[in-house]
């Protein structure tokens, strides 16, 4: 049987998640656990979170899932949604400098105070909260039945400043354009939130559900 893993590290809304995929893929068995077992039994793997990066790694570290997790970047379909986009770089500038799990090139940044919006010269709030465009930079068995220029809703104050073009599938502009999808063989994560991206959001998370993890 098909099964999901979602990685529960006690950071967010995790049910939602775990509802959406239920709802797109009734045969498939969806967990949310915070056992490393059930993780690294799992078929493929979903690692969503919202907060602070420092905590996510903590609480990860606490409760023995940093492991799995990167066993799971290693080896099966993977997806990161939001914050679960953010600590697969290098380093993030978030909390005075926290070092990411090293799996994608590049940095996370966050967003300038004085950006302003290039249509009416208003200041753009931080943090990016709400609808927004998406445009998809290469093909991916992730974006099929997605037309281009989708939209999605996203909460962040950090951005995903890629170091490899390659490994972007997906951009978005607010105030200047940044990754808000990346992608490298097995691995596809997100900074928007499919779970509350309706008909676009559950379209990526069936594709996700029946991925072989490759390109």
């Amino acid at each position: 049987m098909n099964t999901v893993a979602v990685i529960d590290y006690g950071m967010g809304n995790l049910r939602s998640v775990v509802k959406a995929i239920e709802h797109v893929a009734p045969g498939a068995r969806v967990r949310l656990s915070s056992e490393p077992k059930t993780v690294r039994e799992a078929s493929r793997v979903v690692f969503p979170g919202q907060g602070a990066i420092a905590g996510c790694f903590a609480a990860l570290d606490r409760m023995g899932l940093r492991e799995v997790l990167l066993e799971s970047l290693r080896s099966r379909p993977f997806l990161g949604i939001c914050l679960g986009l953010q600590a697969l770089y290098e380093f993030s500038e978030e909390g005075g400098g926290t070092p990411g799990l090293k799996i994608l090139a590049g940095r996370v940044r966050r967003f300038p105070e004085d950006m302003k919006d290039p249509a009416t010269g208003l200041a753009l709030k931080i943090p990016h909260m709400g609808w927004n465009q998406v445009h998809q930079t290469r093909p991916h068995p992730l974006w099929q039945g997605i037309p281009q220029d989708s939209r999605f809703y996203f909460v962040h104050s950090y951005y995903a400043d890629s170091a490899e073009p390659e490994q972007v599938a997906g951009t978005t502009e607010y105030g200047l354009r940044f990754t808000s999808v990346a992608a490298r063989e097995n691995i596809f994560a997100v900074q928007f939130h499919p779970e509350k991206s309706q008909h676009a959001g559950l379209k990526l998370l069936e594709n996700f559900v029946h991925w072989d993890g490759k390109i």
